[in-house]
């Protein structure tokens, strides 16, 4: 199998033309040609009949295929279900905003952590994904709205939160990232690149020399170790109080802050005390707190909570002036919410 042109970052790129006495021009041509463009067929324009037969004799230029589509009829939502070369399969949101979106994108298929409030972890670690499944993910569903919602492809902000744990598929997300974020092609803004992680130890301890100044969100959900065990088994490996020493380490750049992802749900990690003890543990820290009310998938345990509870929560959260947010549910008629991605289901 030849290898994918979409695994090579744009110093990849240039290297390779170097190599082959190549026109140097040749690597903003491709990559405004894919990425810019959003161009699946050969480029043809302006390039070279070398570099052409080059490119095409060495490399591979397709992309996961879209099996399914799920549109939400409440808010717009669409679900992707796609299918990689190996049959197996994985699932990607977009989500609307201000008439824009934001995707949420999948790293592997499946998910190691075995989080129990999540559909995804209950398929277990299938195999990471490649940098070009990561980066057909965001083509594809760019190419579906320029066809089914002309005027509409403005997808804006990009979150790793889809199917896996991004940090432990390091190096594929970090190349993604190096992609989007190129200048020659999509030119992704780094604060409008998000990347969550359930406190994955081992990336955390990476991203400080390795990923680009995009955004990190941690999967919270308890200020209890024993809460958080029972949510995240690797908070038994990696402990919380570990995971916000790395987390506290990184630099953050003007206006940016670390995102706080924290799932409420009914009856277990959704009470004052609970509140008081998120408030007080990141009350000094530049923080952001994004409150999920738990949203149901078939066979799950926990149930979710009411909107008092909810708002009653954030109250408290509001006492300490931290930046909270209740996060609005979005697609889950079609199983595309927080929590709620499951390609084998």
């Amino acid at each position: 199998m030849k290898p994918s042109f979409y695994d090579l970052s744009y110093a990849d790129l240039e290297t390779i033309i170097k190599q082959n006495n190549l026109n140097q021009s040749v690597a903003a041509l491709l990559f405004k040609w894919h990425y810019k463009n959003k161009q699946i067929t050969p480029c043809t324009e302006n390039i070279s009949a070398q570099a052409y037969a080059f490119f095409q004799e060495n490399f591979d230029f397709s992309l996961p295929e879209i099996e399914v589509v799920q549109e939400s009829e409440q808010d717009q939502t669409v679900k992707f279900l796609f299918k990689l070369h190996d049959n197996h399969k994985v699932e990607t949101v977009l989500i609307p905003f201000n008439q824009k979106y934001s995707i949420c994108l999948s790293s592997q298929v499946g998910c190691a952590m075995g989080c129990s409030f999540c559909f995804t972890g209950e398929q277990g670690l299938k195999r990471h994904l490649t940098t070009h499944e990561v980066i057909g993910q965001f083509i594809q569903a760019w190419r579906w709205l320029a066809k089914n919602r002309p005027g509409e492809e403005r997808i804006l902000n990009i979150v790793f939160m889809g199917q896996g744990e991004p940090l432990h598929n390091f190096d594929a997300v970090k190349k993604a990232c190096e992609i989007f974020l190129c200048h020659y092609g999509t030119s992704v803004g780094i604060q409008k690149i998000t990347i969550s992680t359930a406190g994955y130890i081992p990336g955390l301890k990476r991203w400080l020399e390795e990923i680009p100044k995009v955004n990190l969100a941690l999967s919270l959900h308890s200020p209890f170790e024993a809460k958080r065990n029972q949510l995240i088994p690797i908070n038994k490996k990696y402990p919380l109080d570990e995971v916000l020493t790395y987390i506290n380490q990184i630099p953050l750049q003007k206006k940016q802050f670390i995102t706080y992802e924290y799932l409420l749900l009914k009856d277990f990690n959704d009470s004052i005390e609970d509140a008081k003890k998120l408030g007080e543990m990141l009350v000094d820290k530049r923080a952001y707190i994004n409150l999920i009310p738990f949203n149901p998938y078939p066979g799950a345990s926990y149930q979710k909570p009411s909107l008092a509870k909810v708002e009653e929560f954030k109250a408290v959260l509001d006492g300490f002036k931290i930046p909270t947010l209740i996060r609005g549910k979005k697609g889950d008629d079609v199983l595309a919410a927080c929590g709620q991605l499951n390609s084998d289901y």
